[in-house]
């Protein structure tokens, strides 16, 4: 009898994050007295390490400058993560300055080496041990460009995949375009936006409109909302699942985490609403620490 298929691959960006709180309102040309730590980030690198945290069979795609190949792949392993890492002699690990206020922040970005991903990594003879491929919207600025996601996707659904994506942030879909982005993407078995991307994605305002328009080109959306909780469409069904309250340390990562709660999971269970609700439960966790992902145990 053949095992079922639970190994999760993610591919996207890993980067270097300076995450700083500021103590007090920031004051324009003198200091402001801040928490400042240096931590690894990078959505898809953030997702499997949460999943990793989890138990999961997770491997992990991407690229980083040269000198960090070493840091980063003991970084990933620490949390159980198969890391699939390549280096580059000439551009820096991506870099993301995080200024955090409350439940928001801003993030000042340089992709640097994540310019340099390549679909063709993630072989045939991995995704045909995978139940799940998890994909950053990010990535579809890397040197293959859209054509190498879009042919990325469907590889992994020939090879029985499920197929995942994380849109990313609202401001990269705006720059990017949204139907270049929704047709990069297409093909794809299940979408997790923010409301705010989704009512970037749809022109719709409500919840239950953005997940049942999304609805109509992904078999499921999971739409979050925050301490709003979860808006999911799925075979012309809605679910609404709620938040898990708990007190905000930094909201980095959240979202990266409900993506591994939710895909973890699903690929145990087969259960859409409880894959939410885990999701949901790793977000809190996520909030409650600086930095996307998971303490080491």
């Amino acid at each position: 009898m053949t095992e079922p298929r639970t190994r999760i691959v993610c591919f996207g960006d890993v980067i270097d994050d300076v995450v700083a709180i500021p103590l007090g309102p920031i004051r324009d040309d003198t200091d402001t007295a801040s928490s400042i730590r240096f931590l690894p980030g990078g959505s898809a690198a953030n997702t499997a390490a949460w999943l990793g945290s989890l138990a999961a069979a997770v491997d992990f795609f991407g690229t980083v400058g040269q000198s960090d190949l070493d840091r980063h792949g003991r970084l990933l392993s620490d949390h159980g993560v198969r890391a699939h890492l390549w280096g580059d002699q000439d551009l820096p690990t991506g870099t993301i300055v995080v200024i955090v206020a409350g439940e928001s922040r801003t993030m000042l970005t340089e992709r640097g080496a994540n310019m340099l991903l390549d679909p063709k990594w993630v072989t045939d003879e991995l995704l045909e041990q995978a139940r799940a491929l998890h994909i950053t919207g990010h990535t579809l600025l890397n040197q293959a460009g859209p054509e190498g996601i879009s042919e990325l996707i469907a590889r992994a659904k020939w090879l029985g995949v499920t197929v995942s994506v994380d849109p990313g942030s609202a401001g990269f879909i705006s720059d990017y375009g949204v139907p270049r982005f929704l047709d990069a993407i297409a093909g794809a078995d299940l979408l997790f936006p923010s409301i705010e991307e989704g009512r970037l994605l749809t022109g719709k305002q409500t919840p239950e409109l953005i997940a049942s328009a999304l609805g109509e080109s992904f078999g499921t959306v999971v739409l979050t909302m925050g301490m709003a909780g979860v808006a999911i469409a799925h075979d012309g069904l809605a679910t609404l699942v709620g938040a898990v309250e708990t007190s905000v340390v930094d909201p980095t990562g959240a979202g990266d985490a409900f993506c591994a709660g939710y895909l973890d999971e699903w690929v145990r269970s087969g259960d859409i609403a409880e894959a939410a609700r885990a999701g949901a439960a790793v977000a809190s966790r996520a909030v409650g620490v600086i930095g996307g992902r998971p303490p080491v145990v």
